[in-house]
């Protein structure tokens, strides 16, 4: 089993910047592949970012194209989502994700691990 912690989540102004990370218990963790979503106030849980096992392959949802990066350091055990240009339209609880799919996966009953969730706030 794997558990996952999501920290770097708070209140930023717009066009500003916040660095989640996702810490993976486990051996295992460098034969996942992992995404990041989110989910809004009244809104479902949405895809934002995957990234396959060795970190040679991202894939992002439109919304967050050219303004997320999402990376993996395997020797930590960490998966982070780097967010520039923050709007409040991202304000939302994200959550890290664990799936066997090395590519582009944006089904979130595709993935069976999750964390607790990080708030981020973007103000206007």
């Amino acid at each position: 089993q794997v558990q996952l912690v999501e920290s770097g989540g708070g209140l930023v102004q717009a066009g500003g910047s916040l660095r989640l990370s996702c810490a993976a218990s486990g051996r295992t963790f460098s034969t996942y592949a992992m995404g990041w979503f989110r989910q809004a106030p009244g809104k479902e849980r949405e895809f934002v970012a995957h990234i396959n096992w060795n970190g040679g392959s991202t894939y992002y949802a439109d919304s967050v194209k050219g303004r997320f990066t999402i990376s993996r350091d395997n020797a930590k055990n960490t998966v982070y989502l780097q967010m520039n240009i923050l709007e409040p339209e991202d304000t939302a609880v994200y959550y890290c994700a664990t799936t066997d799919r090395q590519v582009r996966t944006t089904r979130a009953n595709l993935y069976y691990y999750w964390g607790q969730g990080t708030q981020v706030t973007v103000s206007s």
